[in-house]
């Protein structure tokens, strides 16, 4: 989906950007050249490297999007799963500069470490006995009322709604058969898990939602000013907080080797994988 290079070509409103690096989104990247729009390309600040510009867009800009989205919504606290991922450590960082609750879902002890590590106050491991009453509790300290789910199938999304509900007749003060009247959001991004979704809707009360979230119809939706506004704080912050790690740097060739195809599929955390077009 995404990549930078160096502008070799150029129409004539763009002849100054040849010989600058870009950053480049639109897919059909893994190739040694590049035709795209001016408008799917931003040049890449002077000290910035092409490894860096390959990834200053759609992790980013979607860790910013959860924010902007939950604030635009007026929601204070936010769930995300699988977030020991590059996306889900920039979501922490952003979190934790903007003083936003996160409640962050993982799946091993590692996992746990690692963004323990970073600071982060509540991190849970779905796969813990006792993972639905921790998330009952982190939910209702927070009062998280917006989630953004990269697993998608499963009950997961399920258990979040459902501990939602719980924190918010917590705090209730009256009964009331309906449940709560909180408004609760669930935003699938992901498809982790291809299976179907189970959600047991007689367990939220009646006021909620459950629908997708992609990057383009949300910087689409919110307009240039605003789309500007997140790409200048991705600039800003490109090395500490949008900083992406790789594991390992590949050829187009060797992406294609059976063992290293493999290693780059498993979609582990920490085992990022940078292809550069100019290795053999």
């Amino acid at each position: 989906n995404e990549g930078a290079g160096t502008v070799v070509a150029a129409g004539d409103q763009a002849k100054d950007w040849i010989g600058r690096r870009v950053g480049m989104i639109g897919g059909g990247m893994y190739a040694d050249l590049k035709k795209i729009r001016t408008r799917d390309a931003l040049p890449i600040p002077e000290g910035v490297t092409a490894a860096q510009g390959a990834a200053l867009t759609v992790n980013p800009m979607t860790a910013l999007g959860f924010v902007e989205t939950a604030r635009a919504e007026g929601h204070s606290a936010i769930v995300h799963t699988a977030a020991a991922s590059s996306l889900g450590q920039m979501l922490q960082r952003i979190c934790a500069r903007d003083g936003v609750p996160l409640v962050n879902i993982v799946r091993s002890g590692d996992q746990v470490r690692l963004l323990r590590d970073m600071g982060a106050a509540h991190v849970l491991n779905s796969r813990d006995e006792d993972f639905r009453t921790q998330l009952v509790d982190a939910v209702t300290e927070t009062g998280a009322t917006i989630a953004f789910d990269a697993i998608g199938g499963g009950g997961l999304g399920g258990d979040i709604m459902r501990a939602m509900e719980k924190g918010a007749v917590n705090r209730m003060t009256e009964y009331s058969r309906y449940g709560s009247a909180q408004f609760k959001q669930l935003y699938v991004y992901g498809a982790l898990d291809p299976s179907p979704m189970v959600l047991d809707r007689l367990a939220f009360g009646f006021q909620w939602s459950v629908s997708g979230w992609l990057l383009t119809p949300f910087l689409q939706r919110v307009g240039a000013e605003t789309t500007a506004r997140l790409r200048k704080r991705v600039f800003d912050e490109l090395t500490t907080t949008f900083a992406t790690r790789y594991t390992r740097t590949i050829g187009l060739a060797e992406a294609l080797k059976p063992e290293v195809l493999q290693a780059y599929e498993r979609k582990a955390t920490g085992e990022k994988f940078l292809i550069d077009p100019t290795l053999d």
